[in-house]
């Protein structure tokens, strides 16, 4: 009998190549190969804290979607309602290397891609619904219309069979026709969440309100449960309606990468959340994976195990 999920989480990955060195990307000669996708990213770091993940996509048949799949089935998640169809392609991207803690140079190759063919009917209503806990962020339904409607049918779902939703806004602007459609599509699915993780600037986009307090306040006058801020090096904010508070920032020496610093700040929180976890307790466990994740190239790479969230007293 198949073990029953904690976590189920709907998105498309992509193969990445990361550049072995600084420097234009057309300069560059020699890339390493690696995963990439928040909504992935987020289902290893809770797989590696025991957490067992469920990720629903779809695929080509090519070499990239081999990795994919065995990387992600190597890191234990359950990869049984990812499709791979020949007729497709699967989505990579490119990436530069920095070592001064700025953005890095990204290209997208995803257009068209197979995940971004995703449809309600691809849902597996009693496999999402037999899990505790629905993770979502706002990437995938962004790549097409369709697999928006596919974000916001799961969150449906989940929440009319009374489980629980997470949302990342993750906002990707470039992949909206406008900053308005996005502000409306991304705040509906958010109004969908009982846990909302944006960061300091996506609120502000989103909301049009400026500090972390207010910012919280206007999600959880729509309903929202539990709305944590990502304030970056300065830590986070949290409100969950009973318990509001700041949790400090950790010290970090020297930032290489930011890339996936969000998504190892979800894992953190959301894996405390379903322990049982303090809220404070699990805002500290997010702040500390998330500056893990921003000294390390890769998005991955930085996200711990049981055994060294369990050493650092998490």
């Amino acid at each position: 009998m198949t073990q029953a999920l904690d976590v189920v989480t709907f998105g498309e990955a992509m193969m990445l190549l990361v550049a072995d060195q600084p420097g234009p990307l057309e300069q560059v000669q020699g890339f390493i190969k690696r995963t990439a996708g928040a909504e992935t990213n987020v289902a290893i770091g809770l797989a590696r804290l025991g957490v067992k993940v469920g990720w629903a996509s779809r695929l080509g048949a090519d070499s990239m979607a081999r990795y994919l799949l065995a990387t992600m089935e190597a890191e234990g998640i359950d990869c049984s309602h990812v499709v791979c169809d020949a007729q497709q392609r699967t989505g990579f991207q490119i990436k530069g290397r920095v070592t001064d803690g700025s953005d890095p140079p990204v290209e997208y190759h995803r257009k068209g891609s197979a995940a971004s063919q995703m449809r309600v009917a691809d849902i597996d209503e009693a496999w999402l619904c037999s899990a505790r806990h629905l993770h979502s962020t706002g990437v995938f339904p962004a790549i097409s219309e369709n697999c928006y409607q596919v974000a916001a049918k799961t969150m449906k779902l989940m929440r009319a069979a009374g489980k629980t939703v997470s949302f990342d806004p993750n906002l990707r602007p470039s992949l909206w026709p406008s900053t308005e459609s996005m502000r409306d599509g991304i705040n509906a699915l958010a109004f969908s969440a009982n846990w909302l993780f944006p960061g300091i600037a996506e609120g502000r986009l989103l909301t049009g309100l400026d500090t972390p307090e207010d910012i919280a306040r206007y999600y959880r006058d729509q309903g929202v449960g539990l709305v944590v801020i990502k304030l970056g090096a300065d830590g986070a904010y949290f409100d969950s309606g009973d318990e509001q508070g700041y949790v400090a920032g950790v010290p970090v020496q020297t930032v290489i990468d930011t890339v996936g610093a969000g998504d190892g700040f979800a894992a953190g929180v959301m894996s405390a959340l379903l322990e049982g976890k303090p809220l404070r307790a699990a805002v500290k466990r997010g702040a500390w994976i998330g500056a893990r994740a921003v000294q390390v190239v890769g998005d991955t790479e930085g996200l711990p195990t049981r055994q060294e969230l369990e050493q650092a007293g998490l």
